[in-house]
């Protein structure tokens, strides 16, 4: 039995894992964080992470919320492009230091284009993003056209 879709086996633990993604979402809007920016985010941190279901669905989210075909194209190599903003780097850099946890922590990102808020609304949003990538990864949810 080696894959066991653990929001059901422990459904409690989910809801938890639920309400810690709403509040790391309200976190981003409270530091003025834009829905295009924390649905990168997501997005970035599922593609570091192998997620093919969180990919697909944070694709699409981010469709929805008005992102470009364009952006999201160049969203794995978003630092070779010219299509982001300063703010969106600095967060593209961060989301990818939380996810990977580097050792030392690498601070390229740091460019002072975000505010203490919203360093730690960006980590929120990496780690809980991990968190479900997990959840998808392990639980083998299904991703089929």
């Amino acid at each position: 039995m080696s894959r066991v879709n653990i929001s059901k086996e422990h459904p409690v633990v989910y809801q938890h894992v639920a309400e810690l993604s709403k509040a790391a979402e309200a976190a981003a809007a409270d530091a003025g964080l834009d829905t295009q920016l924390v649905e990168l985010i997501r997005l970035r941190v599922s593609q570091l992470n192998g997620c093919a279901f969180c990919c697909r669905l944070h694709t699409r989210d981010a469709l929805r919320a008005g992102e470009s075909a364009d952006r999201l194209a160049v969203l794995p190599v978003w630092w070779e492009s010219q299509y982001f903003t300063d703010i969106e780097r600095s967060a593209l850099g961060l989301a990818e230091e939380v996810t990977r946890l580097s050792v030392p922590a690498r601070d390229d990102w740091d460019d002072g284009s975000l505010t203490a808020e919203q360093v730690s609304a960006v980590s929120w949003l990496a780690v809980v993003m991990s968190a479900w990538n997990r959840v998808a990864i392990r639980s083998g949810y299904r991703v089929a056209p």
